[in-house]
């Protein structure tokens, strides 16, 4: 076998916040008094990051960016052929994973935006905060971009949860009774998550002998999935090693199911947001969703070839999800709360399409995945400058009560996000990616689930037309004031706004707005 041919230039999106971290460890090291030098680090690596993925997002037609290639006659079999020999790269990039990648570094930048600190530091022992938790968010994007494009059970494991443990370590750094709690729930489940995923990983190379996530990997078990006519859900394997292929992918659905916080993996996700800082949560919600999807998508990907089903059990947790997610959204009034279980919801919307193990269906399930980040995070830096000019106040809705008089630009931004997550106009996105997730449901014949989702997407209507009315809602204090006077709110304390966390919450809404205007740029985007 010869050696691995590597292109640096295709690793830059993952070598760039590697770099930042160690860069940031370094300064901490000249000067530990440093507080926004870790963030500034962190921010242009994301920056960086993010500009890397962008020779790789014009790719089409099934062309990818690859390194780390392996050639040699001992991968006959389980890899195409190259020149005469089979060849297999552990790193491909294509349309699909590119965007991806550009989104959980932009949604990385946004994050860091959000969590600058202030010019003073409050404690003492906020000394050494700053450098651990940028070089935790770094690590965590850098697990994300590499899971995206990983083709070996090795890494893709490996970078799996280098892309999930940081975070617990994030949400457990305040030290609040709350944070270690929804810290200690994060990684009681990662851990029932990586089981599953390592014996899912366990039975791929049983069935395949072979290590890559590949569809000639998947093809060499010698399995074709076939299903009886009119009945979508029987599976016939006609082999042993394709029903073991069917379990390894049924094993990582629920070890992703857990990240992704798909009912009824999802117990931690309430717990963890509301114990973390919102940055942080924010994280959660966005970068965190981000590495698992694009996970299961590399496995999905892989079986497809075998012309695999629809799968009941991701049906299940599709409808599952989407019911309960918004069943308790609509009984919370700490919108960080409410946010949480819209995640859950929308886990449901993200993985409804997968029930077509296809090209149409792993497209639409990311395009719903990049239209609930994008309108997740204008909502979550809403919330976060909020917080920081209401400090303990802006996670309750009524603190949003006449926030289009005090802040029409900020009520805007939020109006837009919240329409999106509802699927209502003036959030188009929104709209546009509830119907690309229901083709490929529709074109499977699920009708009891396709009647399922357009239950929940009325519901979902309700939740976020909740927190919208007060947003244009007069605060009380108003209400009954004499005719021809100002309405006026009472009197809040109100601390000073920092800039760099206006400037992210900024760039999510003109991501945002753009996408909403041009919805086709999306979906050009994922090729």
């Amino acid at each position: 076998m010869k050696g691995l041919a590597i292109d640096y230039a295709i690793l830059l999106p993952a070598l760039l916040p590697v770099a930042g971290l160690v860069l940031v460890l370094v300064a901490d090291l000249v000067n530990p008094r440093l507080r926004r030098v870790p963030y500034a680090i962190a921010g242009l690596a994301a920056l960086g990051s993010a500009a890397a993925t962008v020779p790789g997002l014009g790719l089409g037609g099934g062309s990818t960016r690859e390194t780390f290639c392996l050639t040699g006659r001992e991968l006959a079999g389980t890899a195409p052929t190259v020149d005469g020999l089979p060849q297999v790269c552990l790193w491909q990039a294509d349309a699909l994973g590119g965007t991806l990648q550009l989104a959980a570094a932009v949604s990385a930048l946004v994050c860091i935006a959000l969590a600058w600190p202030g010019a003073h530091r409050r404690r003492p022992a906020d000394c050494t905060r700053e450098p651990v938790e940028a070089v935790l968010l770094l690590a965590a994007l850098a697990g994300t971009v590499v899971v995206a494009a990983s083709r070996d059970v090795g890494t893709w494991l490996v970078a799996l949860e280098l892309a999930t443990l940081p975070v617990i370590a994030l949400v457990a750094l305040s030290g609040r009774r709350s944070a270690v709690a929804g810290a200690t729930q994060l990684l009681v489940t990662s851990l029932v998550s990586f089981a599953l995923l390592v014996l899912g990983v366990a039975l791929w190379f049983a069935a395949t002998g072979s290590p890559f996530l590949t569809p000639d990997a998947a093809l060499a078990s010698g399995g074709a999935f076939s299903a009886a006519p009119g009945a979508p859900t029987t599976v016939v394997f006609p082999s042993v090693s394709g029903g073991v292929v069917a379990l390894a992918t049924v094993l990582v659905v629920a070890g992703v199911g857990f990240k992704l916080s798909l009912v009824p993996f999802h117990a931690w996700t309430p717990t963890a947001y509301a114990g973390s800082s919102v940055p942080v949560a924010t994280f959660l919600a966005t970068v965190s969703k981000i590495a698992a999807l694009a996970a299961l998508l590399v496995v999905l990907r892989a079986v497809a070839a075998l012309g695999t089903p629809a799968l009941l059990s991701i049906a299940l947790l599709a409808s599952l999800s989407m019911t309960l997610g918004n069943v308790m959204a609509l009984r919370q009034d700490d919108v960080v709360r409410l946010l949480a279980w819209s995640t859950v919801a929308q886990a449901g919307w993200v993985v409804l399409p997968l029930v077509s193990i296809s090209a149409l269906g792993v497209g639409a399930s990311a395009t719903y995945l990049l239209t609930y980040v994008v309108a997740t995070l204008v909502a979550f830096a809403v919330v976060a400058v909020t917080v920081r000019e209401r400090p303990g106040q802006g996670r309750s809705i009524a603190a949003y009560e006449g926030l289009w008089q005090r802040s029409p630009w900020r009520a805007g931004a939020l109006a837009l996000a919240l329409t999106s997550l509802a699927g209502l106009p003036p959030g188009v996105i929104g709209l546009v990616g509830k119907i690309t997730a229901l083709r490929p449901v529709v074109a499977e014949g699920w009708v009891w689930l396709a009647v399922v989702a357009a239950v929940n997407a009325v519901i979902g209507v309700a939740v976020y037309l909740r927190w919208l009315r007060a947003v244009i809602t007069a605060p009380a204090a108003a209400v009954g004031a004499p005719a021809g006077t100002a309405p006026t709110a009472a009197p809040v304390a109100v601390a000073r706004r920092r800039p760099v966390m206006v400037a992210g919450l900024v760039l999510a809404s003109a991501v945002l707005v753009v996408v909403s205007v041009q919805p086709d740029l999306l979906l050009r985007l994922l090729g």
